[in-house]
């Protein structure tokens, strides 16, 4: 059901630059309570896959990259763009084998959430597959340069603890399988 008092009128729609990953859209948008008018931008991608990743022993497989927006090195679960004709699956598994190696296992849906309703008009699919195993040496993307790491649980939570792995999506499909923070959550002393 909509809100009335909070849905924004859409005026008018022009398309803005092709970036490499994405199209970018402006829209005119209509205040609900003052009426005032405000451009808006969004940026229109294709969906994303994040893979929780286990291997028979209980290990889950993590990845390293430098991580441009922030200048750094994160941990995270290996995730990708969903290639056109994809679905969520196939390109799950694509993305597992490319950066990690990885492969075969029990596949399950984990759901999706939405990247970042801010600005972005798309989807990140989380996947979990359970029982893993190395199929071959990772083959990632020309633009990419991965190390793949084999964690326990208590890894993946000192790496959240000490600021290695803050990834929202890779932590939203994580959280999915693992209780990654005691309850009720206690930041750390800085």
């Amino acid at each position: 059901m909509k809100d009335d008092a909070l849905h924004w009128e859409k005026l008018a729609s022009e398309a803005g630059p092709e970036l490499p990953l994405f199209r970018v859209r402006f829209d005119r948008m209509r205040h609900p309570t003052s009426a005032a008018e405000f451009q808006r931008m969004v940026l229109e991608t294709t969906d994303w896959v994040n893979i929780v990743a286990i291997t028979s022993d209980g290990l889950i497989v993590m990845v390293e990259q430098y991580r441009f927006g922030v200048g750094e090195l994160t941990i995270e679960p290996a995730a990708g763009m969903i290639d056109p004709g994809e679905d969520s699956l196939d390109a799950a598994k694509r993305e597992l084998a490319e950066e990690t190696g990885f492969g075969k296992g029990n596949w399950r849906y984990l759901g999706s959430v939405q990247a970042n309703p801010a600005i972005h008009d798309n989807l990140c699919h989380h996947w979990l597959v359970e029982g893993v195993e190395a199929m071959q040496a990772p083959a990632p993307d020309e633009g990419e340069a991965i190390r793949v790491h084999l964690m326990t649980l208590d890894d993946i939570r000192e790496a959240i603890a000490v600021g290695k792995l803050k990834h929202p999506l890779g932590l939203s499909a994580l959280s999915r399988v693992f209780p990654l923070w005691d309850l009720p959550y206690v930041p750390p002393a800085s």
